[in-house]
């Protein structure tokens, strides 16, 4: 790992800067009521898990434009219900659930431990950053500002330039904010294929957050010689491992 002359750095967002699996455990149990106070913490874990790694794919039709964000998370909960064996919400309760997690996931977003000890780091060496979100602007701001992330100041949508990740005029509508060239900017994110494979094939340096360690894994697999391509990093912590002094 050789440090570089880095004159930008942007994040991703979700499972990067913010703890959003976290915040969607802890919102799912509060709104799981009566309805599901049988689950086993096991089966808590399974019903969390199936909601957050979204296996139908119903966010990136979300991206794709075939559904609404609400319908989105709504599919998510019905599947993750119907593959716990429990019954589907009518619409009309499937409404009303989606209403109070709108209101009570916010409630829960966290910044991830490493996040300000690295940007008190590259405050303190004049470095610019910002975030590069497959959301609309307006709903990550408020995710970061309830985070306590309010300094990071840049920050480009989906609904910013029309465009999700991994397409380059997402990321380069963030390289164009901080005001630094591609080659001399860092994108960071958890994602190996839309964030760190995406950003290189923009001409950033992708850098792969891999904090659940599944690097060894993915070696294995067909994307062996990507990540050869692009840098891992298991925590925040060790991005400044690439800021030349």
């Amino acid at each position: 790992m050789q440090p570089m002359q880095v004159r930008g750095v942007l994040f991703d967002i979700d499972e990067t800067l913010v703890d959003l699996h976290a915040a969607m455990g802890t919102t799912l149990r509060a709104l799981g009521g009566h309805d599901l106070a049988h689950f086993t913490p096991d089966e808590w874990t399974a019903f969390t898990a199936l909601f957050t790694a979204d296996p139908e794919g119903f966010y990136d039709r979300y991206l794709a434009g075939e559904l609404s964000f609400a319908e989105q998370r709504v599919r998510r909960v019905q599947h993750a219900r119907l593959s716990t064996g429990q019954p589907l919400l009518d619409d009309d309760t499937a409404q009303a659930w989606n209403s109070t997690y709108e209101a009570t996931l916010p409630l829960h977003f966290r910044a991830f431990d490493d996040v300000v000890p690295l940007l008190d780091e590259l405050d303190a060496r004049g470095i610019p950053y910002g975030a590069v979100s497959n959301n609309v602007h307006d709903y990550q701001r408020a995710k970061l500002d309830a985070a306590g992330l309010e300094r990071i100041k840049v920050l480009v949508g989906i609904d910013t330039v029309g465009a999700a990740k991994p397409d380059p005029a997402i990321f380069h509508e963030g390289v164009r904010l901080l005001g630094t060239d591609p080659a001399c900017t860092l994108y960071v994110g958890d994602n190996l294929s839309v964030d760190a494979l995406g950003a290189s094939a923009a001409g950033l340096h992708g850098v792969w957050l891999d904090r659940a360690g599944q690097q060894a894994a993915v070696r294995k697999d067909h994307e062996a010689l990507a990540v050869d391509r692009i840098s891992v990093v298991r925590t925040l912590a060790e991005v400044r491992l690439y800021l030349a002094d």
